[in-house]
């Protein structure tokens, strides 16, 4: 059997949000060989997976085949250090905003290999979208199995270093984007005299049901607007407004400027 189909040794650095989802996206792809969470807090019970309070716990016989990295970018530099003993043995895979690859060679040293990704949070619910990147001694091997771990949670694009901190504005905080327009559609059915319930209802199952076609569709999105706006109807005189003078396009600009200005503060 190829390596690429066998159970895989995991240690896994923090267990929030993303590192459960990822956690669980493995459980259920079965993936996970003896692996270990360094967590305090043990999150789930599995025969495959032991939980130690921090590195200082872990067998000295262990050697994973990836080390995921699913801490706060803030908090990286102090406990990097404990894992140092590990690069050249085992691949890094860091999902932390803003954290460089020179950031990681500067801590673990020059032999570490290193994969930088960026996956945002629909990955809870298995729809996730993650960037990745990876430095010159991260093996063939070691990017196939960093793709898999990914795919178990969603879909995965491999693209430059310097393109990783716009894919973060983008994709990784984009579900907030989202939510924000679910909210705004909502207060804004209130003012045309909907009840808060009715129109948050709308607003949510209108932007799941749009998602949907746009996620099962070939087309682009601009060509399954247009199928939805008819020449002088309600639509059209709607996105009319939402169009003026590229408006919307020049707020969402600025705000992914400011999402990429704000990961290459982290990268410090």
């Amino acid at each position: 059997m190829c390596w690429v189909y066998q159970m895989q040794r995991i240690l896994l650095i923090g267990c929030g949000n993303m590192g459960h989802a990822l956690l669980t996206g493995w459980r259920d792809a079965r993936l996970l060989g003896q692996s270990i969470v360094v967590e305090p807090a043990p999150l789930m019970m599995m025969d495959t997976i032991s939980f130690v309070a921090d590195a200082a716990d872990l067998p000295a016989d262990f050697r994973p085949d990836m080390i995921v990295l699913a801490v706060k970018p803030q908090v990286l530099g102090d406990i990097l250090p404990a894992y140092a003993r590990f690069a050249g043995l085992s691949p890094f895979l860091s999902i932390a905003a803003g954290k460089t690859v020179a950031f990681f060679e500067g801590h673990l040293g020059p032999e570490a290999r290193i994969v930088r990704a960026m996956p945002n949070l629909p990955a809870t619910v298995r729809r996730g979208v993650s960037g990745c990147c990876a430095n010159a001694n991260a093996t063939a091997q070691d990017r196939t199995l960093a793709t898999r771990l990914l795919q178990a949670v969603g879909s995965v694009h491999w693209v430059n270093e310097a393109e990783l901190d716009a894919l973060t504005a983008l994709s990784g905080s984009g579900p907030a984007y989202v939510f924000l327009l679910a909210e705004t559609l909502a207060r804004a059915g209130e003012t045309l005299g909907l009840t808060p319930a009715l129109s948050a209802a709308l607003a949510r199952e209108t932007l799941a049901g749009a998602a949907e076609m746009l996620h099962g569709s070939p087309e682009p999105a601009e060509t399954l607007r247009a199928r939805v706006t008819s020449k002088g109807g309600t639509t059209e005189a709607a996105l009319r407004i939402l169009m003026e003078n590229d408006e919307l396009l020049s707020i969402y600009a600025r705000a992914l400027q400011a999402a990429v200005s704000r990961a290459r503060e982290l990268a410090d």
